[in-house]
């Protein structure tokens, strides 16, 4: 329905209604251990709105709403804000994702934007719903949304069930709700750190304001308060206190991509709903759900309050104090026989570094069984710290050599399994002493295997999720920003606290994630695709790959110049001189000076220009042919600047001053697909499609005698597309070795493939590629600048042509909303979380599940090749360098150049099989040179 005269939109603030359930209702805990109290006031309450009779004033839209993350805008504007917030106690950090999860059972609007928090995200859709004609309730104890209320936007305080409207606003604050900003502007806020006028408290703001009529006047006119001590505050605080009412001015044109038709009061899936009201034991909430639904109510066993619920022996409470420090080579050899009789241990490191290559050891911690965990000191130092000062190594540890040299047999021993949360960084720490860890096995992959698209699987969030226990924070140890030290500073005694418990937490995932793997039907993934590509990456990070620092010099010294250029036809084409790097010039140059029409101002007063607002002036040549030049030289401009400050500059301090090298770390489980991601630095993200992009690459050279050999799989998405959707067209076409895009201009447009116009096999190109992603009409238009009619048609034809693609999306959405998730050709499940879900993210969702099985299938078919790529190299005077989504770049001596090739070829083009028999065949093509550029 069309929300407008007569419908009521429930806003609950999901970011603080939980904060009150958890305090308000008695602690209740799962079966398992995991805390479920706020999870369960918030179920109720969320029940209670979306079953209200309509004459009660009941909803007919709602929406809960988070916040994204504890940074925003205004953190921009005032770093300190909320700065001074406590964590959130240990045993409500799991429940969050828990309410997220219990909207969507409830088949609620789950709604969060980032940079934005939920305040601003309640004040848009109230604001939204009255300038429709309805109404909107606010469903909070939340003073700071007392701002909103004004005819048409009432609050409920849900703890006390207390409808606030302004005479309720006065009570609180003095004033009515249009002067609650100018009030707290004056008397701050301690709890979100918000300055205000020091010395002013809430009633004196709230005498002043009634009294001078606005913030504003009282500031222009303090000069004549008597008071002398408010006087002085107000004159000499005027910044500080604008600033503050900018902190607590709730932003009420928060950017959505969501409607308020897509908020219309839904009754839930009963299978749904019941599944996870049972998931959380939630024995009454289910009972009443079953009998409003007509549906059988499931059995679950009574929940237990947190003063009954025993631990079981696996699940002992952790006790920081109970840990051991190891100082003596008779309790390390204790320890290593009690590992050697148990055969497995939970291994960690502590470093002075993220950075594997050029960290320090300080330490090692072993856990053996729940809540038996012990740290090994070895590098610990006091004093120092500066320039001049000179460090000592603290008394009371034992010699680094001495304790590898005894660890060396248990971590190499094929008959102790050693367990780590992201392995990969102690596997290479130990590397680089000589260590080779083997067996291995990790709880973070474990966690991704199981859970991608769920949540991310850091320590904190799977221990908090799973285990139901908040770590120890590393802040708390070496402090944040300037006055950050490293660990190998903290003292021992605080350390064993912090690196025990890892292990501790370590093994107990373990404990819990190993046998879920078979439950969860991801055992072969985790045991082909994932554990065994541990040490064929860090042996990659480790070599490393040449890059030449004075190529990187000479081209950021020629983007420098070419910067210089275009900066000066900027200012031919503009008639002015301005900052081209400065978006808020920019826009001010674009659409007041210049006219361009569509300009969009944000929340800061200023012009949006992004690359996407600037791609659509470029197509105005007609209308606005100095815009759409101008448009066009910011976006090469901003090409050039990103080349030269990301990669040209950025390099070179990347490189490594021991090896001459630069060495990136892959995330395993960076995407939900199974793509790897690279950081520290990024070089999968080089461009290749510009010139300048590609030169970049010249940079990445070999060593004297060798030689980089390229190799790429050749279009595979759209191979495993045309097999996944069984298109007989797309399939003859790679078999008969034919230009696939030509090929598909050809079918669609009915052009010959033999002199085709370029143009037209760009856009057929673009939709071969658009499909797998799930491209919209809109966004075709926009990488075709063509109007978006045309661009519909191109898809429309493309699915007549092709009807396999348009069943195989419809399948496989079918599949996810059924399922909850998505799986490729080797089992590998992408988690689907928002499939169901309406309004913003759900569009997202759909495209990402359509895309889901054909890139994850790619990024399994390549993690397969690089895990056999050792074994078939073996014995050449080769390594594997690098990565690059479907393109593996290795160093080899000159003279077997060929001879890699052809290996490496056939372990690529058969990587697929005998798990997956492709009725499309792999291609790889091959390049080699004395530089990546050449070598592509």
């Amino acid at each position: 329905m069309t929300f407008g005269k007569g419908h009521h939109l429930h806003l609950i603030d999901g970011s603080a209604y939980i904060f009150r359930a958890y305090h308000a209702l008695p602690p209740l805990t799962r079966s398992d251990g995991t805390p479920v109290g706020a999870v369960a006031g918030f179920s109720n309450i969320l029940w209670g709105e979306i079953t209200k009779e309509r004459s009660s004033g009941a909803a007919t839209h709602i929406a809960v709403i988070f916040d994204h993350s504890a940074r925003t805008f205004r953190n921009e504007i005032y770093p300190e804000y909320k700065a001074n917030r406590p964590p959130p106690p240990e045993d409500l950090r799991p429940q969050f994702p828990l309410t997220r999860e219990a909207t969507r059972a409830f088949n609620v609007a789950c709604i969060e934007v980032p940079n934005y928090e939920a305040d601003d995200i309640i004040a848009t859709l109230a604001r939204q719903a009255v300038e429709a004609g309805g109404s909107a309730t606010i469903i909070s104890s939340d003073k700071d949304l007392m701002q909103l209320v004004r005819p048409g936007v009432d609050i409920l305080e849900p703890m006390k069930n207390r409808q606030i409207g302004p005479d309720e606003v006065v009570e609180k604050f003095g004033v009515g709700p249009e002067r609650v900003v100018d009030v707290q502007a004056l008397a701050g806020d301690s709890i979100d750190n918000v300055p205000g006028a020091p010395g002013i408290g809430l009633k004196t703001a709230a005498l002043l304001i009634n009294e001078y009529g606005s913030l504003e006047e009282l500031l222009d006119r303090a000069g004549e308060i008597k008071q002398p001590k408010r006087r002085e505050s107000l004159l000499e605080n005027r910044e500080q206190i604008l600033t503050s009412k900018r902190l607590v001015s709730l932003d009420a044109y928060t950017p959505l991509d969501i409607t308020l038709d897509d908020l219309e009061v839904v009754r839930p899936d009963p299978e749904k709903l019941l599944s996870f009201l049972t998931a959380m034991e939630l024995r009454g909430l289910s009972r009443r759900v079953a009998e409003k639904l007509k549906v059988a109510a499931p059995v679950i066993e009574a929940p237990k309050t947190t003063t009954d619920a025993a631990p079981e022996p696996e699940q002992l409470p952790f006790a920081r104090d109970t840990y051991v420090t190891i100082r003596d080579h008779a309790l390390l050899d204790q320890w290593i026989l009690r590992i050697q009789d148990i055969g497995h241990v939970a291994v960690d490191t502590e470093t002075t570094s993220l950075d594997e290559m050029q960290a320090e050891l300080v330490g090692i911690s072993l856990a053996v069984d729940p809540g038996q965990a012990a740290y090994i000191p070895l590098n610990h130092r006091q004093g120092g710290g500066d320039l001049f000062g000179a460090s000592e190594r603290v008394e009371g540890q034992l010699p680094l050599d001495e304790v590898l040299a005894k660890l060396k047999p248990v971590l190499e021993d094929p008959a102790i399994l050693k367990i780590g949360q992201n392995i990969k960084y102690d596997w290479k720490i130990f590397a680089r002493h000589g260590i080779r860890i083997a067996p291995i096995d990790d709880t973070l992959l474990m966690s991704y295997a199981m859970f991608a698209g769920l949540h991310n699987h850091g320590m904190d969030e799977i221990c908090g999720l799973y285990l139901g226990h908040q770590t120890l924070p590393i802040k708390d140890l070496i402090g944040s920003g300037k006055a950050q030290i490293t660990f190998d500073r903290v003292e021992i005694a605080d350390a064993t606290k912090y690196a025990a418990e890892d292990a501790d937490v370590t093994l107990r995932l373990w404990q819990s994630f190993k046998p879920r793997l078979h439950r969860e039907k991801v055992t072969t993934v985790y045991e082909t695709l994932e554990r065994p590509l541990v040490p064929v990456l860090a042996g990659m990070e480790m070599a490393g790959v040449r890059v030449d620092r004075d190529t990187l010099s000479r081209m950021s010294n020629a983007f420098a110049q070419k910067l210089a250029q275009y900066e000066d036809e900027i200012l031919e084409i503009a008639g002015e001189k301005f900052n081209p790097g400065s978006p808020k010039q920019l826009g001010e140059v674009l659409f007041d000076r210049m006219g361009v029409p569509g300009g969009e101002k944000g929340k800061t007063g200023a012009y949006g220009t992004g690359a996407d607002i600037l791609e659509d002036i470029t197509t105005m040549q007609d209308s606005h042919p100095q815009g759409a030049k101008l448009a066009a030289k910011i976006l090469d401009w901003r090409q050039i600047a990103k080349l030269k400050s990301t990669y040209t500059d950025a390099l070179q301090t990347a490189i490594n001053p021991e090896t001459g090298r630069v060495h990136t770390s892959y995330s395993i489980a960076g995407a939900n697909t199974g793509r790897l991601a690279s950081t520290d630095p990024n070089l999968q993200n080089i461009p290749v499609r510009t010139e300048e992009g590609r030169r970049i690459r010249e940079a990445f050279v070999a060593p004297e005698g060798r030689v980089l050999v390229s190799l790429d799989y050749s279009q595979i998405e759209l191979r495993i597309l045309a097999h996944i959707a069984d298109i007989p067209a797309l399939k003859q076409a790679f078999r008969d070795g034919l230009d696939i895009h030509a090929m598909t201009a050809s079918e669609m447009f009915g052009v010959p493939v033999e002199g085709m116009d370029p143009m037209i096999r760009r856009q057929a190109k673009a939709i071969n590629f658009g499909v797998i992603y799930g491209i919209s009409g809109f966004g075709l238009a926009r990488n075709l600048r063509i109007p978006r009619a045309e661009a519909q048609g191109f898809i429309d034809r493309y699915f007549e042509r092709f009807p396999g693609i348009r069943s195989y999306m419809d399948e496989t959405i079918a599949f996810a909303k059924a399922h909850d998730h998505v799986e490729t050709l080797f089992g590998r499940k992408i988690h689907t979380p928002q499939i169901n879900a309406k309004g913003p993210g759900a569009g997202f969702a759909r495209r990402a599940a359509i895309n889901a099985p054909i890139q994850g299938t790619a990024a399994d078919v390549i993690r397969r090749a690089m895990i056999r790529m050792p074994a078939a190299i073996a014995g050449l005077d080769a390594k594997m360098l690098l990565q690059v989504h479907d393109e593996l770049l290795f160093e080899v001596d000159e003279a077997q150049a060929d001879i890699l090739i052809a290996r490496a070829r056939e372990v690529m083009e058969g990587a697929a099989e005998p798990a997956v028999k492709l009725t499309v065949r792999l291609v790889v093509e091959a390049g080699r040179g004395r530089n990546w550029a050449e070598a592509h």
